[in-house]
């Protein structure tokens, strides 16, 4: 058990028994009431997001996660194929499960969650930064602006940016 004060990003709790990852929370003091914790969790079974508001100092259940090396494979339209590269074990994901799908790059290597209790796979974590090539770009018009010209690219993936 872990109270409020102790919530950080990316950790996961048991919310109405299941389990769920802290995406963002921000604590708040009212001028006038009782403190508060916001905060946006993400269902790690189904994927929803959803905003939810502790009482400072409430006690919440923690729950101990693994994190996995796992190299993906492909997308085959619905799902998403990793494996494991020590034991060639293979697992499929659903899109709302991957934190950003559109990143995924054919032999990537990303964490897979692990209920470390139950071993059972949860959802998929992609590193922290990628190297991605630019697959297309819009032409930029010089004289258009006075500052620096933005653009949005595609890269490998899908992903524009």
């Amino acid at each position: 058990m872990a109270s409020t004060s102790d919530i950080k990003n990316g950790m996961c709790i048991n919310f109405n028994g299941q389990p769920y990852q802290i995406i963002e929370f921000l604590h708040v003091k009212p001028g006038k009431g009782a403190a508060f914790v916001r905060t946006k969790i993400k269902n790690l079974e189904t994927g929803r997001v959803l905003d939810n508001t502790f009482p400072a100092g409430a006690k919440i259940e923690t729950i101990d996660i693994e994190n996995r090396q796992y190299q993906f494979l492909y997308n085959d339209g619905s799902d998403y194929h990793f494996m494991n590269t020590e034991n060639y074990e293979q697992l499929t994901f659903a899109k709302e499960l991957i934190n950003a799908p559109d990143f995924l790059v054919d032999g990537m290597m990303c964490y897979v969650l692990f209920h470390a209790s139950e071993n059972r796979a949860m959802a998929v974590e992609l590193p922290r930064t990628v190297n991605l090539k630019v697959t297309y770009s819009e032409p930029t018009v010089k004289g258009n602006t006075s500052s620096n010209a933005m653009k949005t690219v595609t890269v490998e993936g899908g992903a524009q940016v």
